[in-house]
């Protein structure tokens, strides 16, 4: 008997159907610069006709950025709760791009999993779709992709990339940075996308169903898990149109996996250190909730989760009230958490 792609566990007809529904939410994100070929190889991006392109630009600079999702994926299986992680994978890759200052242009993504399920491939490029709204920038392509032979079934993982663009006199590299500089922190909205493979083994060590409600971290663990990660393009753009760039704002971190311990000294000069004032910022309820469960040293939450703190501004005292209300006006949770200090490119915690 004859076999087929079907029979080795590919179904391209099915896959097609889903792309279909894809390409149609992908057109809701594009702006004049996309240019539009259907089932195209490629996708195109006009900076002609980009709204974000700013023609003032002397020495324009591609910024690019790559990023995944981690195993947070394994507690959206578990959830079967697929349209946030979308938001996520945005998210990485754009809060990435702007911290040299640059403006997200567009965004690709690629989905690999064993089996073709229509249901969960739209949910996914539902979330990945209203992230790229967040973000302002357009999904132009991407790629999914059947391997029966790599995923097990129900499986799944995504990739995303963002390229943006920046004056090349606005690239933001912290060379500016001083002693007595302000550290700014924008609220997360929880663990974003980094820390899970030690969540979920305290989860699961504790035996602690994802469906279950914990009053004190305010709902089922599942969902709290799954808070997609804030994206900061439009708050931090704010700031960037108003405030000059390396004297009002010197440097900015996004805080990923290494928390701000690893995260904060990547834009900070020799010579110089950041201490954060412990207190200074609220703390999600899930950290210290994740930290008595697992019983997890201090110090080991600092390096892998973000604790609260899901961006970071470092900026000339002079400005840092203006900048301040200017987040907040963006709608951000902004707040003054430390000092830039003498020192060996270190994060030291002091009592606030």
């Amino acid at each position: 008997m004859p076999i087929t792609y079907v029979d080795a566990g590919v179904d391209q007809a099915r896959k097609d159907k889903a792309i279909d529904v894809i390409l149609r939410l992908s057109r809701q994100t594009h702006d004049p610069g996309v240019i539009d070929i259907p089932w195209g190889f490629a996708g195109l991006y006009s900076l002609k006709n980009s709204p974000l392109f700013d023609r003032s630009l002397k020495d324009p600079v591609l910024v690019s950025c790559t990023d995944g999702v981690g195993t947070k994926l394994r507690v959206a299986r578990a959830m079967n709760k697929h349209d946030t992680v979308g938001i996520d994978l945005v998210a990485m890759s754009v809060n990435d791009l702007i911290v040299h200052g640059g403006t997200p242009l567009f965004f690709l993504d690629y989905l690999a999993l064993a089996k073709t399920d229509h249901d969960l491939i739209v949910s996914i490029a539902r979330g990945v779709a209203a992230g790229c709204k967040l973000a302002s920038c357009a999904l132009i392509g991407g790629e999914t992709a059947e391997m029966p032979g790599i995923y097990q079934e129900g499986d799944y993982d995504l990739a995303g990339f963002a390229v943006g663009i920046v004056d090349r006199a606005k690239i933001l590299d912290g060379s500016t940075v001083r002693e007595g500089d302000d550290v700014i922190a924008l609220a997360s909205s929880g663990l974003h996308s980094n820390g899970y493979s030690l969540a979920r083994k305290i989860v699961d060590d504790a035996k602690i169903a994802y469906d279950q409600v914990v009053p004190e971290i305010g709902g089922r663990v599942g969902d709290v898990l799954l808070t997609p990660t804030r994206i900061y393009v439009k708050a931090v753009k704010a700031v960037l149109r108003n405030y000059r760039v390396k004297k009002a704002v010197k440097a900015m971190a996004n805080i990923t996996g290494g928390g701000t311990v690893e995260n904060i000294p990547r834009v900070i000069p020799k010579g110089l250190g950041v201490e954060l004032r412990e207190g200074s910022w609220k703390i999600p309820p899930v950290f210290p909730w994740l930290q008595k469960l697992g019983d997890v040293p201090d110090a080991e939450m600092k390096r892998v989760f973000n604790m609260g703190v899901g961006f970071v501004l470092i900026c000339g005292p002079t400005f840092t009230n203006p900048i301040l209300r200017t987040l907040k006006r963006a709608g951000e949770q902004a707040t003054i958490v430390g000092k830039v200090v003498k020192g060996s490119q270190e994060v030291v915690f002091v009592k606030g």
